[in-house]
């Protein structure tokens, strides 16, 4: 079962890093990713108290993150994202960009 694990970690991050998707931020697995102007992702970021004026970037919304070590039960079955800003204790997550493995 470990060697399966690490197969299939071993394939995300050769993924990743051979598609340069995410070389300047964190792996993420987010529920939605959204433009931070929408209507729920505004809203998530109010009740963190973000300001949300001037935001143009994506935001992650419900992420954990995605260890490369891949230790334990940490798979993602939502959207793998790279999120290169601020996270408010995975609730939001901005700068992120989903990302295709």
């Amino acid at each position: 079962m470990f060697s399966k694990v690490a197969f299939v970690l071993s394939a995300l991050v050769l993924a990743v890093s051979a598609n340069d998707q995410c070389n300047t931020g964190d792996l993420y697995c987010c529920n939605s990713v959204q433009a931070a102007n929408s209507p729920s992702a505004a809203s998530v970021l109010h009740s963190v108290g973000a300001v949300v004026q001037g935001i143009t970037a994506q935001v992650g919304l419900t992420c954990s993150p995605l260890s490369v070590l891949g230790l334990g039960a940490n798979s993602c079955t939502q959207q793998p994202t790279c999120c290169t800003g601020n996270n408010f204790n995975g609730l939001v997550v901005i700068g992120c960009t989903p990302i295709n493995l």
